[in-house]
């Protein structure tokens, strides 16, 4: 259902007859399982015979329902919101970093689900509509103040298990995949291990995240029969406009942003992509287990088209950010996005806190 799904999210009621969910399963939890399952994950003590017995029941092929695996489950709190409220409640709660909001009937029952992703684009398209915050898409992200906090970044040669790990263990829904120069040569997120989910791609755990990447541009191109590489990052310079459109363009939650270099200027502010650009699209949209049938060939960092056209990684955009600026400018008072991550971390890290030492050596193991 969650690879189905275009929301990205399946919720979970406690009993048949129930009316409102008890928790959602997404991506993230899809990647906290898996790392159960291949042996990856460190839980707490009074945690390690639930996970072993996870871990064992899943190598057997044992049926495991959600329920099992619950505790592993992201704790992000369920916001619900009736479908009669004024929209500017649910823009300072998603500005806030609530990543979605399930909207209900009077009687209570759910009857969708707003992300953050299709706020933004609900912005994108009918911002003409809303002058406030139609006035913020030439102001640059430099001028914005936005996008300058410490950045979590994985180099190209490490083990798609240290990226997995990062993710889940601080919160995040992708990161940035850097070479020697710490320039962005790719991105890998949470909707990618969808790609993990058949035994013939368990191979991919134990190869490098480029290697990864490089396998999920391959078989872009062998369905879109042309090369196409997604573009995933901004520079200082880059109007909101801009960045607003490549996240739309790529459906990415973030957008890192690089080191313009002597060649940009705010002169120079890239032109903004339509949203229906065939070259921003983004490489964790590809439906679909990973076919053994393509061949692999893993690609150098420093081949890749991003290390000779990015530049050097200084910081990150995030639909958060984004929406919290378009509250605050329209007079609401969302709170600080970083309360958010650090309740996610918080949470994550109390199931799955590995270190790269433990992760390079597990991964030895099972070559």
């Amino acid at each position: 259902m969650l690879l189905q799904s275009s929301t990205g999210v399946v919720l979970v009621r406690d009993e048949a007859s129930a009316t409102s969910p008890t928790f959602c399963f997404d991506y993230n939890d899809l990647n906290a399982y898996l790392l159960t399952v291949v042996g990856v994950s460190r839980p707490e003590s009074d945690q390690a015979t639930l996970f072993h017995d996870i871990m064992t029941k899943a190598q057997g092929g044992a049926r495991i329902s959600l329920r099992e695996i619950q505790t592993l489950c992201s704790r992000e709190a369920i916001v619900k919101l009736d479908s009669g409220v004024n929209l500017a409640q649910a823009i300072e709660k998603l500005g806030s970093g609530i990543h979605r909001i399930l909207v209900t009937e009077q009687a209570g029952n759910v009857i969708g689900i707003i992300s953050q992703l299709r706020m933004v684009e609900f912005f994108w398209n009918e911002g003409i509509n809303f002058p406030t915050i139609d006035r913020l898409n030439p102001v640059t992200l430099q001028e914005l103040g936005i996008g300058v906090r410490p950045i979590i970044s994985v180099h190209a040669d490490a083990p798609l298990t240290e990226a997995l790990s990062i993710m889940y263990d601080e919160g995040l829904s992708s990161v940035a995949i850097v070479d020697n120069g710490q320039n962005v040569v790719g991105n890998i997120s949470t909707k990618d291990v969808r790609h993990l989910t058949s035994s013939s791609s368990a191979y991919l755990l134990g190869n490098s995240c480029m290697h990864f990447i490089s396998i999920i541009l391959n078989e872009k191109g062998v369905e879109k029969g042309q090369d196409v590489y997604p573009v995933f990052y901004v520079n200082p310079y880059s109007t909101l406009a801009h960045t607003v459109a490549k996240l739309v363009a790529t459906k990415s939650h973030r957008m890192w942003i690089v080191d313009a270099g002597p060649q940009s200027s705010p002169m120079s502010t890239p032109t903004t992509p339509m949203t229906t650009s065939q070259t921003s699209i983004s490489a964790g949209t590809v439906p679909g287990p990973i076919a053994s049938a393509v061949p692999a060939v893993t690609v150098p960092a420093a081949s890749m088209a991003g290390a000779l056209l990015s530049g050097k990684l200084i910081g990150v955009v995030s639909l958060t950010d984004i929406l919290n600026i378009f509250a605050k400018s329209t007079g609401l008072h969302p709170s600080e996005p970083w309360e958010q991550r650090v309740r996610r971390r918080r949470s994550s890290s109390s199931s799955v806190r590995p270190s790269v030492e433990s992760l390079r050596s597990s991964v030895e193991t099972r070559r």
